[in-house]
């Protein structure tokens, strides 16, 4: 009877192995991540060992894999504009396309500040002394009554509308997750803790707003979901208590790269997506 029972514990013990094997593994959610370096997580402790698109191992994308114990294809990379997708990355980055397959369950996007060259004129944005002393980009991007910055998201939204086409081409039965960007500086600002203007981080903020609506209606119109990061960053902006950010400022006071979010906010961000990909 005793060795009944053990060759009955030993077959049982086999097929749990043989379940939790590569079986069991091949069953994963697919998700592939996509997007610049708002998923990428640059400076963000541990980076990957290739450092031309400075990606955390922490960033949104690794912890919604680690939570829908999901296989990770992450293709997140600093820098990156929409024609990043589909071209090489400095000539020598694969296309984010690439990772793309028909078994792909999961996609998550973030892309669009760098189109509109956003992140490169915000820096032009600080001024150390309050007003009048010094000179406003809002003043000098609207001139002439064309807002530069607004033109440009609004050539972009064609462009994003047809990489969501694309990666619905590649990947019928994926979930596509769309993502805004966050709320970076509270209206009345906080100068000189960050030395931009209130009207400056107001204009700058109503361009990231303007990026993130045009990623959600191109994402609405096709049927991708999309997760606003404005809402889940409001009171943990640039302005905030260090402790409470989950957006780093210009001086970071977490490993972060300036203008970015930290590994704190990564995390509510990861839960963010996770909800969103579950429905």
């Amino acid at each position: 009877m005793r060795m009944r029972a053990r060759a009955a514990a030993a077959l049982t013990m086999t097929a749990a192995a043989l379940l939790s094997g590569p079986s069991a593994q091949a069953d994963a959610l697919e998700y592939v991540a996509m997007g610049d370096s708002a998923a990428a997580g640059p400076l963000i402790p541990h980076q990957n060992i290739n450092l031309a698109c400075l990606r955390s191992d922490r960033n949104y994308p690794a912890v919604a894999a680690k939570a829908l114990g999901a296989s990770l294809r992450d293709v997140t990379c600093s820098g990156a504009t929409t024609a990043d997708f589909a071209g090489r990355r400095l000539g020598f980055i694969a296309p984010q396309f690439d990772t793309l397959k028909p078994s792909t369950d999961l996609v998550s996007v973030t892309i669009g500040a760098n189109d509109s060259g956003l992140f490169q004129q915000a820096l032009s944005c600080i001024n150390l002394l309050p007003e009048p002393v010094g000179l406003s980009c809002a003043d000098r991007l609207t001139a002439g009554g064309r807002d530069q910055l607004a033109a440009a998201v609004d050539a972009w939204a064609p462009k994003f509308g047809a990489a969501l086409d694309e990666i619905r081409a590649r990947s019928p039965k994926a979930r596509i997750v769309v993502t805004g960007y966050g709320t970076y500086i509270r209206p009345q600002g906080c100068h000189p803790v960050q030395p931009v203007w209130a009207r400056d981080g107001r204009y700058l903020q109503s361009v990231m707003d303007r990026i993130s609506a045009v990623a959600r209606g191109q994402a609405q119109q096709r049927g991708a979901r999309f997760v606003d990061f404005a809402a889940v960053t409001l009171g943990h902006d640039i302005c905030a208590a260090p402790a409470q950010r989950y957006l780093e400022g210009l001086i970071p006071t977490s490993p972060a790269a300036p203008l970015h979010p930290n590994a704190q906010g990564m995390a509510a961000f990861g839960k963010a997506i996770v909800a969103a990909a579950r429905g």
